[in-house]
């Protein structure tokens, strides 16, 4: 069994080691241009090159929860795009969805603000059903972080292409559900995968349809949202702010306006980290698997986008 091992901007060593050891006897390298035909390919950001190089590949092994780049590329059609289902990256999502959720509903950034001036001051508190927060996906990632928000008793919604039901959730579906969850959201949490149909799908129209004063925590692509159609309604007053973690272009420009902007949060594209050490033992066991003719889990649906 040959596996081949190409991931932009990753440290390869504790990668191949990790992988050798899960699976002893596999040739596993590090893809170089003109390398020999592989079965299996762990990858992240691949160059186009390289998929033109490996026609023969049975499957590639995404690191990251989101596929959209891959899919971007021109793929064999034969060739199996296999996601990691968590790896430990749904419960780094509920914690920092949690946080930016709670840190806006209880107005800690205006504390912190008043505490730095000086100011002892007290807010009213505010009540937890008046922020009903809407998930917008609900695959693994996104049932975990429903699931986390409903533990704090916030009201719940969650919206996904295809009907689901969770327990303590009220889910809405298709594209009939979804101006009626946005309407009874104020906070918005997106973990939609992009896809051609999600690509823009925060922007002024479904922005505007949120109850007022809502709040948008921006956790899957920065592709799903319009920023200047964010801006333009938090000028309005119609969102209170955002917290965002992801972004059209990465590293955020010098000088975009989210830079210091009052009511805007961002962190560096770190919400969920791939964990190396769960990833490498669930790819591992998944390519056992393949090697076996078995079936495995969270192999991707080029159609759909995920």
């Amino acid at each position: 069994m040959k596996i081949t091992f190409c991931c932009t901007d990753t440290k390869a060593e504790p990668w191949l080691q990790g992988l050798a050891a899960a699976l002893p006897g596999a040739d596993i390298t590090v893809w170089q241009p003109g390398a020999p035909q592989a079965d299996y390919a762990v990858v992240w950001a691949p160059p186009q090159q390289f998929i033109d190089e490996q026609p023969a590949l049975r499957a590639l092994f995404n690191i990251g929860a989101g596929v959209d780049a891959l899919l971007k590329l021109r793929l064999p059609p034969s060739v199996r795009v296999v996601r990691l289902d968590d790896a430990g990256m749904a419960v780094q999502m509920a914690e920092y969805v949690c946080h930016a959720l709670i840190r806006h509903f209880r107005e800690f950034d205006q504390y912190e603000a008043a505490m730095q001036a000086g100011q002892w001051s007290y807010r009213k508190p505010r009540l937890r059903q008046d922020f009903p927060v809407g998930v917008m996906g609900l695959g693994v990632l996104g049932e975990r972080v429903a699931r986390a928000v409903a533990q704090f008793d916030f009201p719940v919604l969650g919206w996904s292409r295809s009907p689901k039901q969770m327990a303590g959730v009220r889910c809405f579906s298709g594209q009939e559900g979804f101006n009626e969850f946005l309407a009874a959201t104020r906070v918005l949490v997106n973990l939609l995968p992009l896809t051609p149909e999600t690509q823009g799908i925060m922007n002024r129209d479904t922005l505007a349809r949120l109850l007022p004063g809502a709040y948008v925590i921006n956790v899957a692509r920065g592709a799903h949202l319009v920023e200047e159609d964010l801006l333009a309604l938090i000028d309005a007053g119609h969102v209170a702010g955002a917290t965002l973690d992801v972004f059209r272009t990465e590293p955020l420009p010098a000088g975009h306006p989210f830079w210091g902007h009052p009511k805007i949060t961002l962190t560096p594209h770190t919400s969920a980290r791939t964990l190396r050490d769960e990833s490498i033992a669930q790819i591992a066991g998944k390519i056992a698997a393949l090697a076996r003719g078995e079936a495995v889990a969270g192999v991707v649906d080029a159609g759909r986008g995920y």
